[in-house]
This record gives structure tokens, C-alpha cells and sequence, in this order.
């Protein structure tokens, strides 16, 4: 008989900031110090944070340290202000 792997989903709030030099973005999750990537589009850059965060999970559970907890109801919105 197989045994079962429960999986859970976590989410992480991920801040993608624009490289004007080379283009692109880096990207990085605060929750997760540390854990950084980047990509030339955003959609490279996305998958590559979601690769790099399931990894670092993957390690903090092999050491059995406590999982930072999901950043759900966490939303992230450019602001404008005049100076």
C-alpha cells in the first residue's frame, strides 16, 4: 500500500521589481529570507520564485524547522504620492 504525501499550499507574498538596465525582474519573498530569483520576463521570473520558495520549503522541512507562515489576505499595490 502506498503511502500518502499530504501536500499543503502556501501563499507568499512576492515583491518583482523591474531591472531598467538589463530588463526583467528580480523577485524575492520577504517571508522567506533569502530567497531571491530573477527572469527576463515576468513570467519567467514567476516560475522561477515559485521553483525557488518550493525548494527552500523543501529544506526547512528536511531540517525540521518551522514553515514561515502563508502571507494569505496579504496584497502588495503600488501607491502614488506628490511631492
Amino acid at each position: 500500500m502506498k503511502k500518502r504525501i499530504r501536500r499543503k499550499v502556501l501563499r507568499y507574498a512576492a515583491v518583482f521589481e523591474p531591472d531598467t538596465e538589463q530588463g526583467g525582474y528580480t523577485v524575492y519573498i520577504p517571508a522567506l529570507p533569502g530567497c531571491i530569483s530573477e527572469g527576463g520576463t515576468f513570467e519567467q521570473a514567476l516560475a522561477n520564485i515559485q521553483e525557488a520558495a518550493s525548494l527552500y520549503l523543501e529544506v526547512m522541512t528536511e531540517r525540521r524547522e518551522r514553515l514561515a507562515p502563508s502571507d494569505d489576505g496579504v496584497f502588495i499595490a503600488p501607491v502614488q504620492v506628490t511631492v
